[in-house]
């Protein structure tokens, strides 16, 4: 099932083959803010600013999630890092 980067009900995101692909992607664009920690749970997690939220998607007509993966993990790698 795909996953996609949404807010309210409007799609911000291609499609990726996992949850975990598009979690990267907030990440990179700065949308995942401080962990916060609920009792139950010892460890923290990432949590998205601003409502954003990540969901199963319907995909678009010609779409697909594999070759948008591979299109942003080249990009990733084509951009220079800061030390």
């Amino acid at each position: 099932m795909p996953y996609a980067l949404f807010y309210q009900d409007a799609k911000l995101s291609k499609a990726y083959p996992t949850e975990a692909d598009v979690w990267k992607l907030a990440r990179k664009s700065g949308l995942v803010v401080d962990a916060i920690t609920e009792e139950e749970t010892p460890s923290p997690r990432p949590v998205l600013d601003n409502d954003y939220e990540i969901r199963p998607c319907q995909l678009e007509p010609n779409e697909d999630p594999v070759k948008n993966k591979a299109d942003a993990d080249r990009e990733a790698r084509q951009e220079p890092r800061l030390n």
